[in-house]
């Protein structure tokens, strides 16, 4: 019997059983690194969300401001016009062809830190909210996933996106990302989000260096101390730059590698641009992988 996943959304709702989920990310900004202003245009962004669904999408990831390092901060206001529209559009067809009876089968996920906005993308049909501050930079986000009960997505990052990688340094970066999830976790459920809407993303590139990338994607089975799934995204990040010295446009080749390692070590949730080729590379790597075995307890690095 090969491991099968849910994922527990707004409205009672669950995602799966599925062997994997692919997140298509559609950045509705001028300025994401990948396709910044390649979808800006509402119309655009929907259409694109359209085409990542019909490549195999489960999620789609809904962004309007950039998060990459050095990136300018945008304004609550200027992040629901460009969202808003985008999440109605993708509902209004998301809803309008799903078997209610056998249970969703796709979602809307907002890309946010804001509270404001967070709630008015849940109110226009987004059932996740993927948050990079852990609800940190906004406390009052707790409130609105304790109101809402979404889809959560826990991610770390050291610091926000302006300065995060000005010289990040943990004493054990395994250690350390493992225990702030521990502590946010503890944040979460007080604030009356059940454990199973959280899924844990230990943010590759939000506030580390290329070995610290590297330590995390070696010992990514030790997150699975916590329990919960494993979401990852590092589609096409400058960590391949780092490594291979390759431009943003020719990193396809090296995602997909990683993306077939990190599934045999137990990820199940990718979120990445190319959606077609990661449903091929999962399918491969799930086929590969066989029977599901009794798992090994997760291995958690020394402390230094």
């Amino acid at each position: 019997m090969q491991e099968r996943i849910f994922w527990n959304v707004t409205g009672g709702r669950v995602l799966g059983p599925a062997p994997f989920f692919v997140v298509g990310i559609v950045n509705a900004t001028p300025d994401s690194f990948y396709d910044g202003g390649r979808h800006d245009a509402p119309e655009a962004a929907v259409a694109h969300g359209l085409r990542l669904l019909a490549e195999g999408a489960m999620v789609l990831d809904v962004g309007g401001e950039s998060t990459r390092p050095g990136a300018e901060a945008v304004d609550a206001e200027q992040e629901m016009a460009r969202v808003l529209p985008v999440i109605q559009g993708l509902a209004g067809h998301i809803c309008g062809s799903q078997d209610l009876a056998a249970g969703p089968s796709a979602a809307i996920s907002v890309d946010t830190f804001k509270a404001r906005v967070a709630a008015a993308a849940l109110d226009a049909g987004a059932a996740v909210v993927n948050d990079i501050s852990a609800c940190r930079f906004e406390p009052e986000l707790l409130d609105v996933l304790g109101q809402y009960r979404p889809g959560y997505v826990l991610m770390h990052s050291l610091g926000r996106p302006g300065t995060m990688q000005q010289a990040p340094r943990y004493d054990n970066v395994v250690h350390d990302i493992i225990a702030f999830f521990e502590e946010r976790l503890r944040a979460l459920t007080a604030a009356g989000l059940p454990e199973d809407n959280i899924v844990i993303d230990p943010g590759i590139g939000f506030g580390k260096t290329l070995e610290h990338n590297l330590t995390i994607l070696r010992h990514i089975e030790a997150f699975g101390v916590l329990g919960l799934p494993l979401y990852v995204g590092l589609s096409n990040k400058s960590m391949f730059q780092h490594l291979l010295g390759l431009p943003v446009q020719e990193r396809t080749g090296a995602t997909q590698a990683a993306v077939a390692v990190l599934a045999s070590r137990g990820v199940r949730i990718h979120r990445v641009h190319d959606v077609a080729r990661t449903v091929q590379t999962l399918t491969v790597a799930e086929a590969l992988r066989g029977p599901q075995r009794k798992p090994r307890p997760p291995e958690v690095p020394p402390r230094d």
